[in-house]
């Protein structure tokens, strides 16, 4: 088999193993944010779908709520878990929370709508360890402004929410406060282990009472009312009518005591988010069969194939698209010295942007979130180790080579393809190798914008602060990286059995 066939062969197998598993048909979308109630609640609704053989898809832990209101918007979600004063006054920018008639007018113009009300309202406080609220005599709020030393750890989003920080800082006088931010999840421990002295909280957290905390008073009324409310595109009804009478049924079935109780299940029983779903969906309690889960069985779970799946899928495209790209350009970085300078360039100053960053900026350019802008961020960090090792490759290959070539006839084009480019390819596959490790750690982040993959698990984990399903994302991935490794250097003796020869 000749080397150009050898290659041919290894991109269209990569190319197999990226396309796989592709959704067909209309499948019904499910979105949830990233802390312990959405997460629950977004296994409720979709287990409840689910139940009348509707396909159905969960979107865990996409990230903060203006990615999932862009996500609704563009199609990439049907339906989501939200609360009535966030979506009056972080999406919608009102001065309060209307009736539901005013607020489904505002939202039709998105062609959205707000509907089916669990039951329970869970607001935004402040709270603070009890002895200290009692040795400092803080009971609200407003006297903060005296805790002058005070320590606030806040979650991002709380940080930047219209009816968060800011506004809160400005309503109390206590813009003046050391303020970091820190997941909802960790907040907690960091708190409970002195490292800082006052969080943002959500008032069914059931950290709240394990932890013994004072919520703070709202004595200026900031926040507003906060009931849970399920936000969906306008035509999620009529394409999935059976589904969607199902999920209306949820209506008013959980309450707010109900609510704590799943949530305590998830964060200090170590429960799976559908296993506790499930138990309540069948009105078993969710504390019955509670049980400390070991890493192993939380590594061997049953998403564990879809996830590797996803993951894969994640890397093997992105890095098709990189090699794509990057060989070209490596080629011509190494023809035209001077285009060379500024494409290394380029493609370092890729590299330095932070991939939260660089992935955000793509969902506002496509509008749209999932897959897409996870493998273009992707492919875009896979770039330089590409453009690098085909450009130091060629440039190894030697003029004597080349000038043998061109005394046989072949033109330039043919010397590339006869003679350097296979001469080449320990050096290039070295550079697709590394930009495939490289990728592998990096894909976790498409966990944040519903893509997938072992970063799901990560996500969860810092969402309810739980180390096991960290570790149970993180080692697969780090497995899979070692795998891949092994994968090219098979591949690179595939393509040139004698480059192992001396």
């Amino acid at each position: 088999m000749t080397f150009l066939r050898r290659v041919h062969l290894l991109f269209f197998a990569v190319f197999l193993v990226s396309a796989a598993g592709a959704a067909a048909g209309d499948v019904l979308k499910v979105g949830s944010k990233r802390f312990t109630e959405s997460y629950v609640l977004g296994e409720v609704i979709a287990q409840t779908a689910r139940a009348t053989g509707a396909s159905v898809e969960h979107r865990p832990g996409l990230g903060n709520t203006a990615i999932l209101f862009a996500a609704l918007k563009s199609g990439a979600i049907d339906v989501y878990p939200d609360y009535t004063g966030t979506i009056a006054f972080e999406l919608l920018g009102l001065p309060g929370v209307p009736l539901l008639s005013e607020l489904n007018r505002q939202l039709s113009a998105h062609g959205l709508a707000a509907g089916v009300f669990p039951g329970f309202s869970n607001a935004y406080a402040l709270a603070m360890r009890e002895a200290d609220a009692v040795g400092r005599g803080i009971r609200r709020i407003s006297e903060l402004r005296d805790f002058l030393d005070a320590r606030l750890g806040l979650s991002p989003e709380f940080l930047n929410r219209r009816d968060g920080w800011p506004a809160l800082s400005d309503t109390y006088e206590i813009g003046g406060l050391a303020v970091r931010g820190l997941e909802h999840g960790l907040a907690y421990a960091a708190l409970e282990r002195g490292e800082i002295d006052v969080i943002d909280v959500y008032t069914t957290d059931p950290q709240i009472r394990r932890l013994g905390l004072r919520v703070l008073e709202d004595d200026r009324r900031f926040f507003p009312e906060y009931e849970a409310v399920l936000l969906y595109r306008l035509d999620l009804p009529s394409r999935h009518p059976v589904a969607w009478a199902a999920i209306e049924r949820l209506q008013g079935t959980i309450p707010a005591a109900a609510m704590l109780e799943m949530n305590a299940a998830v964060e200090l029983g170590r429960r799976d988010f559908p296993e506790v779903a499930r138990d309540w969906l069948e009105k078993r309690p969710p504390e019955a069969v509670a049980g400390q889960r070991s890493l192993m069985s939380a590594v061997f779970a049953p998403d564990l194939l879809r996830l590797t799946l996803e993951h894969l899928q994640l890397v093997l495209a992105s890095l098709l698209l990189s090699i794509s790209a990057g060989i070209p350009l490596g080629i011509l970085a190494q023809r035209v010295p001077q285009a060379g300078r500024w494409i290394l360039a380029g493609a370092g100053v890729l590299q330095t942007v932070p991939s939260l960053a660089l992935l955000a900026f793509l969902i506002v350019l496509l509008d749209r979130i999932g897959a897409l802008p996870a493998v273009l961020a992707l492919s875009l960090y896979a770039l330089l180790p590409v453009i690098r090792g085909t450009e130091v490759a060629l440039a190894g290959v030697g003029d004597r080579m080349r000038d043998a070539g061109l005394a046989l006839g072949l033109s330039r084009g043919q010397l590339l393809w006869v003679v350097e480019l296979p001469l080449a390819v320990p050096g290039v596959l070295a550079g697709i190798r590394t930009a495939a490790v490289i990728n592998v750690g990096t894909a976790t982040i498409a966990a944040f914008v519903g893509a997938g993959g072992y970063g799901e698990r990560i996500v969860a984990g810092l969402a309810v602060n739980d180390h096991v399903v960290m570790l149970s994302g993180a080692l697969p991935a780090a497995v899979l990286a070692v795998l891949i490794e092994w994968g090219f250097r098979l591949c690179e003796r595939w393509l040139r059995p004698d480059c192992g020869k001396s």
